[in-house]
């Protein structure tokens, strides 16, 4: 306030100098009338404005060959699967029911989206064609699931049960392996809640959500066959959301150790760890461009009166080998 007061103060002198060497004693009454009065600057408003419309995109997943990317929209109360072009343009509804459908992931071959159908009581992950058709229930409708990711043979998928069935408690979820042909269900992850599991590129690890007591949670990385658990983040913020580079060599993965949510990039070892970029907001969710030079991920904020959700992308530089 009294910083505002002497840049006041400072501008009132300025004119009063001004006035003085180029007007008479009655135009400086006026100017300094005008001045008082906002003739000189900024009228005073009547209302404020604030935010009318908020848009709710995230979750993007890029399809094999870089081109396309699959993403959430909110549209008339529902979460709807929509594809573009990774440049904006060419948009094209996919789902169009009166469902949920979250957690998009495009299949290796680039033919079929595996995404988590959401109706009522249901959370199936499911598979559908991308040009819309052909949506086909993958896990049991007994069993609420999350999270599906492909593994890089494109055979299998994993995916969770679900950590949020009485949030805000978080509570016991497993990491299952789902073959596409046969319907077969292995555990990979137990014990604990765990979520966000990921496939390296040459699918001999996965990386994964951990839990650690109610308020941390952890980037962990285990075998394929969920086997030796490694702890990678080690850190007493709130750690999760793993994505492997095209090439194996960083983890990307969202964290709030720098008090917002915000994207950081990792050795597979959990060493090196890095910002990715300056943001404002929630953000969560990273996904490699199929280049390995750019991650793409949602922020969401609160604006005004409501809040938003938008995709942002930021360019890895000199992080990826």
């Amino acid at each position: 306030m009294d910083r505002i007061k002497i840049d006041l103060a400072g501008k009132f002198l300025f004119m009063r100098s001004v006035c003085k060497k180029y007007f008479t004693p009655l135009a400086l009454l006026m100017a300094a009338m005008a001045f008082a009065h906002g003739s000189f600057g900024q009228r005073r408003a009547d209302s404020l404005a604030y935010q009318f419309s908020y848009s709710a995109t995230y979750d993007p997943s890029i399809s094999p060959d870089g081109q396309k990317m699959v993403y959430i929209s909110q549209f008339m109360g529902r979460e709807q699967l929509f594809i573009r072009n990774i440049d904006g343009s060419g948009v094209f509804q996919l789902t169009r029911d009166d469902a949920h459908h979250e957690d998009p992931a495009w299949s290796p071959d680039g033919k079929r989206i595996a995404f988590v159908y959401i109706k009522d009581e249901l959370e199936v992950t499911s598979l559908i064609n991308i040009d819309g058709t052909g949506m086909k229930e993958l896990t049991p409708r007994s069993v609420k699931t999350i999270h599906p990711n492909w593994h890089p043979d494109g055979t299998k998928l994993a995916y969770c049960t679900d950590d949020d069935l009485a949030p805000p408690r978080k509570n016991d979820a497993d990491i299952n392996v789902i073959d596409i042909a046969t319907g077969k269900i292995t555990t990979l992850i137990t014990g604990g809640v765990n979520t966000y599991p990921s496939w390296s590129p040459n699918g001999s690890q996965l990386a994964f959500r951990r839990m650690i007591g109610e308020m941390n949670s952890e980037v962990f990385i285990a075998n394929s066959d969920g086997t030796g658990a490694k702890n990678l983040t080690n850190h007493p913020s709130f750690d999760g959301w793993p994505s492997w580079s095209p090439d194996g060599t960083r983890i990307a993965f969202a964290s709030n150790r720098n008090s917002s949510y915000q994207i950081f990039t990792m050795n597979p070892d959990g060493s090196e760890v890095r910002l990715l970029a300056n943001t404002e907001g929630r953000a969560t969710a990273p996904q490699w461009a199929r280049d390995g030079q750019k991650i793409y991920f949602p922020i969401c904020k609160n604006v005004d009166f409501g809040s938003a959700c938008e995709i942002f992308v930021a360019r890895t530089q000199g992080f990826v080998r």
